[in-house]
């Protein structure tokens, strides 16, 4: 009882730094874990609604990185980085996620994926540096809503991987 006490004051401790965005996806565990992993999908689907994304370089493993370029609709484009802290296959995926190796303000998420009946419900649980980064992204940068909408795309693009039978 008393480890679950500790837990629980570290979480709250943490809740105004987070961010936390799930959602039901119709499809296989392992093909949502493919889908987040492997950059022939990532570039069909991620981001925002009406964002494109570039890969300069991706390398799937702990300690591995991704370069990339969000285009936004507007023509903004949005420099990106993330390197991959922990990989455990098909369950969860850790990373640090900013706009270079060396950004300060670079951000922790864990992104999980529980199987449930025929679903697959995966989870983004995302930890800023501070109160204020998490603030600015949520109101500068839409972060909750462009978060939505990217496990939105991954959704529409799983599903029709499973209803056209097969790999994409």
């Amino acid at each position: 009882m008393a480890s679950t006490g500790r837990k629980a004051s570290a979480q709250s401790a943490t809740t105004d730094r987070e961010i936390v965005i799930s959602r039901a996806i119709s499809a296989p565990r392992e093909l949502v874990f493919e889908a987040f992993t492997e950059v022939r999908h990532l570039s069909r689907w991620w981001g925002p609604e009406g964002f494109t994304t570039s890969t300069r370089s991706f390398a799937f493993r702990v300690g591995g990185e991704w370069d990339f370029v969000m285009h936004g609709p507007d023509g903004t484009d949005y420099q990106e980085w993330i390197s991959w802290t922990e990989i455990t296959p098909p369950e969860r995926i850790a990373l640090l996620h900013g706009e270079s190796p060396t950004d300060p303000n670079a951000f922790q998420s864990v992104i999980t994926f529980t199987p449930d009946g025929t679903e697959t419900r995966i989870e983004m649980r995302t930890l800023f540096p501070t109160k204020e980064l998490r603030d600015e992204a949520v109101e500068k940068y839409h972060a909750i809503e462009g978060g939505r909408q990217t496990l939105s795309n991954l959704a529409t693009y799983v599903t029709e991987i499973v209803r056209k039978g097969g790999e994409d």
